[in-house]
């Protein structure tokens, strides 16, 4: 994240009014007595504004932005990143452990540019290599299975997953893939715009063809071979809309028959090189697989050979040196992503290691940066948080009975995960040096797939997560109905030890009672407590549930983005997430209050400053405009207080008398919960 310019306008303002209050003496006997200067707007207060209460300091040292945005949030990922950055600069420096060694030497080699450059694109000689070999049909089909040992997927995508009859235990799941391009419409569209792009995509085609040793002459031919055959694979696969839903990609089938059914392609000797011996896995679309196996024994030889060069190069080019880098950020940075700039190197490589070593960088984030006390202070939260929401669920009044029986039951069966997964990863690996970055990510991706495909056929699913541990990530695993919350999460603004008890339950109480809530409220409803994908919510629940939420689209709807009296909240869109808010902030509350049943009004309004002090945030117009747009939340002022508004607690923390904006009458407080 870049750092932004802080502008500190106060020195000019305070001048100014010092010539205002004290003009020159002798001005003043010639002149009538200056008006006075107008009044300040008076501080917000608990019961004006919470959000601006609560982040009156924040506020002011973090102007609006010219462009993007800054946020309490965002600078927590900030700090997390500089975090795992100085962990490498250590581990590069006086490494003390054989993974550190291995961290240490995968930084230094990305940080070093002229090396990367000296070693242009031997990485990936032994690959090319691997391809220029292939004669005859029978040999694409064993090049197609090494590239994906290396973590490189051609002509499909080989993954491991959930299997969603068995939640436990890991699949393999054939899907379709092997596109340059981002959706397989780009490639059949007839409009301007998709045929601009296409062409776009053809001369990227040809610089990385080039680049890796085609010759000049040959290169535009080469370069329609491999859009050719991506075309004939875009036209047999899916859009993204058809591939939405749980069961989209799954369909298991038996593996037994495989060397019969898939004879080009050598389904059956592909598993065994990727180390499955699974007896079943989904392969959802077996009519695309079918004709990709035709493809592989059909077409010539040459034609597989351009395909598979240009991907290893598309795949590494980021990797390898200035001129590759240069065509991949032209393409798919600059088009496809709408970068101006490619990322600081230093951010290129933490990418880099977090995607194929990610595991290996979380367990020295973890053991560096999250004590026992932080941890503790977190699973005490927590607990009370869901014991809270055991007792809304007796209560509550939009739940039938039946109803909640179910949810009291799934809610029995949530894990809380804080810190890290309990991984079973085994960190042996190649030995890596220092000498050859692109080098390093081929071994550290072989590893990462390695690991991966041991995953499939085993009940080991609990053992990881779909979140690295140095992320700030705190949220609910539908499959697994657990709540994981990372190691990075645990700082400043959520979890802040320096500050006192209620306020770490006004914000990391929140934020568990939030995903708490999904267990059992519209999103947890799909999956049972025995893991079973069923609705178990009745019609009645689910129909009072959606009446309770309703007003919250009306609610929001009238409010504004902050300095932008015309850009209008979304508030039906925005309602569902509003609704968890709302839920996690009732939650917290009713455990604070377990927690410190004497509490006093000043610890009371110390709940509501931590909660406050989550959503610090400031858009520029452009910004606004794109959350305005796409947000599922709203602005950080209105994220704030709005549910702050719908607790009677605000209201008695801090005194708040009837009209203030705060204070919202009893009569209109919308409730989940309570």
């Amino acid at each position: 994240m870049p750092t932004l310019p802080v502008l500190r306008p106060s020195a000019l303002v305070l001048c100014l009014v010092i010539a205002i209050a004290a003009p020159h003496a002798d001005a003043a006997k010639k002149r009538k007595p200056a008006a006075p200067a107008p009044k300040a707007a008076p501080a917000a207060t608990g019961c004006t504004d919470l959000y601006a209460f609560a982040n009156a300091d924040w506020l002011k040292s973090h102007p609006v932005p010219a462009e993007g945005s800054v946020s309490a949030l965002g600078e927590l990922a900030a700090r997390a990143q500089q975090q795992q950055r100085d962990l490498l600069e250590a581990a590069a420096t006086s490494p003390q452990t054989p993974v550190q060694k291995l961290l240490g030497d995968f930084w230094a080699s990305g940080l070093d540019e002229a090396a990367v450059d000296r070693d242009g694109a031997a990485p990936i000689a032994p690959l090319l290599a691997r391809i220029g070999a292939i004669k005859k049909p029978q040999d694409v089909a064993p090049a197609i299975a090494a590239l994906h040992q290396v973590g490189i997927p051609v002509a499909f995508n080989f993954t491991s997953d959930i299997d969603l009859k068995n939640l436990d235990t890991y699949f393999g799941y054939f899907t379709q893939g092997g596109l340059g391009l981002p959706d397989p419409t780009f490639y059949t569209r007839t409009d301007a715009d998709a045929r601009a792009l296409l062409g776009r995509y053809n001369g990227h085609v040809q610089r990385i063809l080039a680049l890796s040793g085609t010759p000049q002459a040959k290169v535009a031919g080469e370069a329609q071979l491999v859009i050719d055959l991506e075309t004939r694979i875009a036209r047999l696969s899916k859009t993204q809309a058809e591939l939405q839903g749980l069961r989209a990609n799954y369909s298991p089938v038996p593996t037994k028959d495989f060397s019969k059914k898939y004879r080009n392609l050598q389904l059956a000797a592909f598993l065994k090189a990727q180390g499955v011996t699974a007896e079943q896995v989904s392969m959802a679309d077996a009519a695309l697989f079918a004709q990709i196996d035709k493809l592989a024994g059909s077409l010539k030889p040459a034609q597989w050979q351009a395909y598979l060069r240009f991907h290893v190069g598309n795949t590494m080019a980021p990797y390898l040196s200035k001129q590759w880098r240069d065509a991949d950020h032209e393409f798919r940075g600059r088009l496809l992503r709408g970068e101006d700039e490619p990322a600081p190197r230093w951010r290129q490589v933490l990418d880099a290691i977090n995607a194929s070593a990610g595991a290996m960088l979380a367990q020295e984030y973890v053991a560096r940066h999250l004590p026992d006390a932080t941890r503790e202070r977190a699973d005490t939260i927590s607990r009370s948080v869901r014991e809270s929401l055991g007792n809304a669920i007796e209560r509550n009044t939009w739940m039938d009975a039946q109803t909640k029986i179910e949810a009291r039951a799934k809610l029995d069966r949530v894990k809380i995960e804080i810190g890290k997964p309990r991984s079973d990863l085994d960190f042996s690996v190649q030995p890596m040096g220092r000498g050859s970055f692109g080098g390093n990510i081929l071994i550290a991706s072989t590893w990462h797939h390695r690991e991966e495909m041991k995953r499939i056929g085993r009940a080991n699913a609990d053992r990881r997560w779909d979140v690295l541990p140095q992320y700030p990530a705190l949220g609910y695993d539908l499959a697994h109905n657990r709540i994981f919350v990372t190691a990075a999460v645990l700082q400043s603004p959520v979890l802040d030890m320096g500050q006192p008890l209620p306020a770490q339950y006004g914000s990391f109480g929140a934020m568990i009672g939030h995903e708490l809530s999904r267990a059992v409220d519209a999103k947890g409803r799909r999956i049972d407590a025995t893991g079973t994908l069923r609705d178990w919510w009745s019609p009645a629940t689910a129909a009072a549930w959606d009446a309770r939420i309703a007003p919250l689209s009306g609610i929001y709807g009238r409010f504004a983005y902050p300095g932008n009296a015309a850009l209008k909240i979304d508030g039906a869109r925005m309602r569902d997430g509003s609704a968890i808010d709302l839920s996690g902030l009732e939650l917290a509350w009713a455990a604070y209050e377990k927690a410190e049943p004497q509490a006093t009004a000043a610890n009371q309004q110390q709940f509501f400053r931590g909660w406050g002090r989550l959503w610090a945030q400031q858009l520029s117009p452009q910004a606004a405009s794109t959350h305005a747009a796409f947000s599922a939340y709203p602005p950080g002022q209105w994220r704030a207080n709005v549910p702050a508004m719908q607790l009677p607690a605000l209201g008695k923390a801090f005194a708040c008398k009837t009209g203030n904006a705060m204070q919202v009458a009893d009569t209109e407080q919308l409730s989940i919960w309570r």
